[in-house]
């Protein structure tokens, strides 16, 4: 049985959006760690050393970070771009709220996996060894997605929140179990 403290997130990404536009040319001469070429990408990438993310700001004052290892780290990182916006003279209005978009967490299972044999009694499953080694096993409720490996561990993405993953952890040892593959 999975255990809380080995749930890893290895990735949080959450959103928010301004009620105006955001001058991406002006940003990117005033702010440090920045990327911005529109003929190649419509974005502005901003990278944050602490706590450390990737932000992409578009024009229309959409704000997209990724990186964190947390939702609250997330919502910190992009407070933080609001207050380096203020300090380059962009005005902002509203303090958007921050949406985690997708949580990436891994954990292992405790044991090896036969992942043909849960590919033929799981609902759910996709698993095409010629192309990727890993087992695709699609949950409805809590909505998230696994990666299975035979060596037991597992990726889960999809997650809004930490108890999505929780939860979708232990319904997918319940099914596992359920056919005898755990």
């Amino acid at each position: 049985m999975v255990e809380d403290d080995d749930i890893d997130i290895q990735n949080v990404v959450a959103s928010a959006e301004f009620d105006q536009r955001l001058p991406l040319d002006r940003i990117a001469i005033y702010l440090e760690n920045t990327e911005y070429e529109p003929e190649q990408f419509p974005g502005l990438v901003y990278r944050l050393k602490e706590p450390k993310a990737a932000a992409l700001l578009f024009g229309s004052g959409k704000v997209v970070c990724t990186g964190t290892k947390s939702p609250e780290q997330a919502k910190e990182a992009t407070h933080k771009i609001i207050e380096e916006l203020k300090e380059a003279d962009v005005e902002i209005g509203n303090k958007p709220e921050v949406t985690v978009q997708n949580i990436v967490a891994s954990s292992e299972l405790g044991a090896n996996l036969n992942l043909n044999r849960i590919a033929f009694e799981l609902v759910g499953t996709e698993y095409e060894p010629e192309q990727f080694p890993g087992l695709v096993y699609r949950l409805d409720e809590p909505q998230v997605v696994f990666l299975l490996f035979s060596s037991g561990n597992l990726v889960c993405t999809g997650g809004r929140t930490y108890e999505d993953v929780e939860e979708g952890i232990a319904t997918l040892e319940e099914n596992l179990k359920e056919i005898g593959a755990l």
